[in-house]
């Protein structure tokens, strides 16, 4: 892999600005990540074992003079890994940016006024944008909905509870961003996208099976067909054809697995399963 862009020429004073990242064996995908982020006074990785070569690709960064941070911390779960980094920050605002996302140019240069928000405002929920194969990134108005991901230092905590889609639960005022997304750029094919989401939704419905929810039947069939039309129609996948029409199905089945998952959690412990043909 060519690593061809890692010189780093200040121009202009630096945002105070923390930018932190969890990582593991994403040298495919963090160098672009890191250069999105020129002209952040810090940014703080933390690796939980790369085997690829995302640590020197890192430590490249670092030799050249850019402003990382990097910590190496055994794998507490995405809220904990998260927690923990954004515990080393250290400038006034915090942003939460994945090694497969890409701040966009509007975001870019929407930075410098959300960082100088009043004191009532605490954090800023951000729009991001995927990367749909067959289509490329979606356009500025088709956009997931929006997440809280800028925060003020010590204004904000990730819930350690949640085993997945994890967020920050910030302490006072949250707005809306109106410019600017996170590129999300990893564009599995569903061979591979499936077993992801098989692995998100088995989070998802173990976590709720252990906090005592229960399964209900109007949730196994209308969350999948809400789940579609809430990114098909109104975060307006419909724009990107066939490819918006992937990923909004995707999302359903990822809603589906979740639902059929709860659902046969709870079956099991009422009726195990039992190989009865012999009186059938």
């Amino acid at each position: 892999m060519m690593h061809s862009r890692i010189e780093l020429t200040p121009k202009a004073p630096p945002l105070a600005l923390s930018v932190f990242i969890i990582c593991k064996n994403e040298e495919a995908y963090l160098e672009n990540c890191i250069e999105s982020l020129a002209g952040c006074a810090e940014i703080v990785i933390v690796d939980s074992g790369s085997t690829d070569g995302t640590l020197p690709l890192i430590r490249r960064y670092i030799a050249a003079g850019w402003p990382i941070r990097l910590f190496e911390e055994a794998w507490r779960g995405y809220a904990g890994q998260k927690q923990f980094a954004l515990e080393q920050c250290t400038q006034p605002w915090c942003l939460n940016v994945d090694s497969d996302e890409r701040l966009d140019g509007p975001l870019r240069a929407a930075l410098p006024r959300l960082l100088n928000a009043e004191p009532e405002v605490v954090a800023w929920r951000v729009a991001r944008r995927p990367y749909l194969i067959g289509h490329g990134f979606t356009p500025l108005h088709v956009r997931e909905r929006k997440n809280l991901r800028l925060v003020r230092r010590g204004k904000g905590a990730y819930d350690l509870s949640q085993a997945v889609h994890e967020g920050i639960s910030a302490d006072g005022t949250v707005r809306n961003a109106r410019t600017g997304s996170l590129l999300h750029y990893r564009p599995l094919p569903m061979d591979e996208q499936i077993l992801k989401e098989n692995h998100y939704s088995t989070l998802k419905a173990d976590q709720a099976y252990n906090t005592g929810r229960r399964p209900k039947a109007l949730s196994l069939v209308f969350s999948p067909p809400i789940y579609f039309l809430r990114l098909y129609l109104k975060s307006g996948l419909w724009r990107c054809g066939t490819s918006g029409f992937i990923e909004a199905m995707t999302g359903a089945v990822y809603s589906f697995l979740t639902q059929a998952k709860l659902h046969q959690r709870h079956a099991l412990r009422y009726r195990a399963n039992l190989d009865d043909s012999q009186n059938r």
